[in-house]
């Protein structure tokens, strides 16, 4: 062990961290779809920033308007102040996404630092618009953990961490046209929902459920709320990951790769009879407003939201890792493994939770880096960036396939 990796694990940080003891190493540097330890090995990156580097480490078209708005000495912090990287990223958001996806005419509420701070100001809203308390949410949703965002939050592991009750949410089956009937019951001030759960293993709810979903809600003016934090920004392919339905949500949370760059940034969009509902300061924060989070969004939106171009190739990619993984999931079909997932979001499903672990652990020998999904963290969860070469991105399933060959052969 480095001294480096020593004094983080043994000396100074708190037992709460995570990322650094599932991939023992120091990084120093990065690139696209590369990071490089404090000894110059390389690594591909599988992991992608658990979804916030979509277009990559370091992306140059974006560092160069980032380092540009700093030397010239442009604002860092404003609260929520007028300035005029604020205003670029607004005009951007509504002429490159909003009003090209039938969203014109939604408000934006900058509430960094984090998707838990949307998802909590979301719940908020909701609430407050509708006079109601209770929510509804899904068995395996990640909706964050703060204590609002966690209430929403299904995975026990967490939830047994709040150290208090976490009331008001209701929890039902996801992808059930079951809940419909309960949902009607219960009328919640909102549904808040994934249509594609991440941390929950990668499972991405039908069209159809998602449609019937919004028709209950509609019918019995309850709120719809997409949490499109880790599957948004392209991730799914088209920018928002409900569009493929033809849904439209009353509130929309984004956060993670909104920023272009992995600087801290969340946002939520809310139909304006919705954010009317607010008054000045009943939401306030000090760091919404990261005008280098706003000058690295705006410049990601122009770079690759300007045409369909860049969701093609994140659809090719998509469609080629799948193919891998069924070819992987078909030479090994005694281990039980399920391809999952859409776009550039998808995992492998292990019947053993135990052999997935060894998978990614032999994965990171190699010089992959990439994470594990679910309840019992049974999926290997496939996520580079969106702009990762394709020559990398077949090394990287050279590695997958390599190491559950491996680790079949020793089981």
């Amino acid at each position: 062990m480095s001294e480096m990796l020593g004094y983080i694990y043994e000396k100074h940080e708190s037992q709460v961290q995570s990322y650094s003891k599932a991939f023992p190493a120091v990084f120093t540097s990065a690139k696209n779809a590369h990071l490089y330890d404090e000894y110059g090995e390389q690594y591909i990156d599988f992991f992608a920033g658990a979804g916030s580097l979509n277009y990559g480490h370091n992306n140059p078209s974006l560092k160069e308007k980032l380092i540009e708005y700093i030397e010239d000495d442009g604002i860092t912090l404003s609260l929520d102040m007028a300035t005029e990287a604020r205003y670029n990223f607004g005009v951007t958001i509504e002429e490159k996404i909003l009003n090209s996806r039938g969203l014109a005419g939604y408000r934006g509420q900058y509430v960094n630092p984090s998707g838990a701070n949307a998802v909590e100001a979301a719940l908020k809203l909701a609430r407050l618009h509708t006079g109601r308390q209770q929510i509804t949410a899904f068995e395996n949703a990640y909706h964050g953990l703060s204590l609002g965002a966690l209430a929403a939050t299904y995975n026990p592991w967490f939830r047994d961490a709040a150290g208090v009750e976490l009331p008001n949410v209701n929890f039902l089956k996801y992808n059930d046209d079951k809940a419909f009937r309960q949902i009607a019951n219960d009328k919640p001030a909102a549904v808040i929902v994934e249509c594609i759960q991440g941390e929950g293993g990668v499972n991405v709810a039908r069209d159809e459920w998602l449609q019937g979903l919004r028709k209950v809600t509609e019918e019995n003016d309850i709120l719809m709320i997409i949490d499109d934090i880790q599957a948004g920004c392209g991730r799914s392919g088209e920018f928002f990951s409900f569009e493929q339905s033809g849904i439209k949500p009353d509130i929309i949370t984004l956060s993670k790769s909104i920023s272009g760059y992995g600087l801290p940034f969340a946002l939520i969009l809310s139909k304006p009879e919705i954010d009317a509902t607010w008054k000045p300061a009943q939401h306030t924060g000090t760091f919404r407003g990261n005008n280098h989070a706003f000058v690295t969004g705006a410049a990601a939106l122009k770079e690759y939201w300007s045409d369909d171009k860049f969701t093609q190739e994140v659809l090719r990619k998509g469609e080629y890792v799948r193919e891998r993984l069924g070819a992987i999931a078909l030479e090994h079909a005694g281990m039980g493994l399920v391809v999952k997932g859409r776009g550039m979001f998808n995992g492998l499903e292990f019947a053993d939770h135990e052999v997935t672990a060894k998978v990614a652990k032999d994965c990171f020998e190699h010089k992959l880096v990439i994470e594990r999904a679910g309840p019992q963290d049974e999926v290997l969860k496939v996520m580079p960036p969106l702009t990762i070469e394709d020559e990398v991105l077949a090394a990287g399933m050279d590695i997958i396939e390599e190491s559950v060959r491996a680790v079949g052969k020793a089981a």
